[in-house]
């Protein structure tokens, strides 16, 4: 089978997943795709852009399959003398609808922010099957679309929501778990306080005040500690990185982004604890990459967390509320770490060894999904 990935925000996790499908599929995947910045002209001009490139190009694939960050309306209507008769997925990495949106940002409080929510929730109506990174995505996207249709003054069209529901379902990321294997470290260490892990970007909707908050209090118990502070970070960061650096230092063993991925994945192995106070994540990869090198997560019972985690553990790896966090946290960092390999067993599942087939088995179900006169007409008569 031929694919057509696109991708109008070809950078980070998105580049990684495409890239990464196409090499593990057994179907001709072709990415088109633009570069990953400016994502607000992206959703807005990207289809545009891809529409004519897919043109040019004679591209003529059994199947299309594009990410959240496509305005996929536009782009079928630009191309409709060649797409009309081909099956098209769309997958949603994040959604506007529930995706935080960045306090510096002044889009909200001038009520500009709606029209990248009504992108994906067109998008999502056009498209013939949907699917999101992780079950809790997919039920967020869902509760979200009745308050966003009800905000608009009249033909607030709530039944296709009923619609859009019944065409979606869950589909895993895949990653490329396999390759952090040969970092594992060898050596044993004994006596020396655990490692603490930070392994996300540097903003906001990480929540980083509570993590560091958590870090203050142990430090003033007198519980030892080591700090690893990875992750991504940019231009603007929440001030509480430079407090904690500051009042951390004698913890702190690495300070910054790790552009190489053997030095990555080599701390990521040496961490012994991942306390996580994200308020959002649709899949959360740092986390999963973290548990699958044996380390032991602490984290909020919410969001997409307790699908990585098999039930019996969920005592073990999640907390309630910030006291809990901080209790929870000193009673490790008193223990002696232990490397949680029936976690690592868990996660695995999202390998590409594991999740490739399941992607290249749901597109051959793609002549199926062709069925939108028939519910499309129940849904206007309704």
């Amino acid at each position: 089978m031929k694919i057509t990935l696109l991708e109008p925000f070809m950078t980070g996790s998105h580049a990684t997943w495409a890239r990464e499908y196409a090499a593990h599929s057994h179907h001709d995947v072709e990415i088109l795709a633009l570069q990953g910045k400016h994502w607000k002209w992206r959703m807005h001009g990207g289809a545009v852009t891809l529409a004519r490139k897919f043109l040019a190009g004679g591209y003529c694939p059994d199947l299309l399959l594009a990410t959240d960050m496509l305005d996929l309306t536009t782009f079928l209507a630009l191309t409709r003398k060649v797409t009309a008769d081909i099956p098209t997925v769309l997958y949603f990495h994040e959604n506007q609808l529930s995706y935080p949106w960045s306090p510096e940002d002044a889009d909200p409080g001038l009520q500009r922010d709606a029209h990248y929510s009504f992108i994906n929730y067109t998008s999502a109506l056009v498209a013939d099957a949907i699917l999101f990174n992780s079950d809790y995505h997919r039920q967020d996207f869902l509760a979200e679309l009745p308050g966003f249709l009800k905000s608009f003054p009249d033909f607030c069209e709530i039944d296709s929501i009923k619609l859009i529901a019944d065409k979606s379902r869950t589909l895993y990321l895949g990653l490329d778990l396999q390759k952090f294997d040969q970092y594992r470290l060898a050596e044993v260490k004994d006596n020396e306080p655990p490692l603490i892990l930070w392994n996300h970007r540097w903003e906001y909707d990480k929540n980083p005040e509570e993590f560091f908050r958590a870090l203050f209090v142990l430090h003033e118990r007198g519980v030892k500690f080591k700090l690893a502070v990875l992750g991504e970070s940019y231009h603007q960061q929440p001030p509480i990185f430079t407090e904690a650096r500051q009042r951390l230092e004698q913890q702190i063993v690495h300070w910054g982004y790790i552009e190489s991925f053997s030095d990555y994945a080599s701390w990521l192995w040496r961490s012994d604890i991942l306390p996580v106070t994200s308020l959002h994540d649709f899949f959360g990869i740092s986390i999963v990459e973290a548990i699958y090198c044996g380390c032991q997560p602490l984290l909020p019972q919410r969001l997409a967390y307790p699908e990585h985690i098999n039930t019996e553990y969920h005592q073990h790896c999640f907390y309630s509320g910030f006291d809990d966090l901080v209790r929870r946290l000193e009673e490790l960092c008193k223990a002696t770490p232990l490397r949680q390999e029936h976690l690592k067993a868990r996660v695995y599942r999202y390998d590409w060894s594991e999740m490739a087939d399941i992607y290249d088995e749901l597109w051959h179900e793609a002549k199926t999904w062709r069925v939108e006169e028939r519910v499309f007409s129940s849904f206007v008569g309704s």
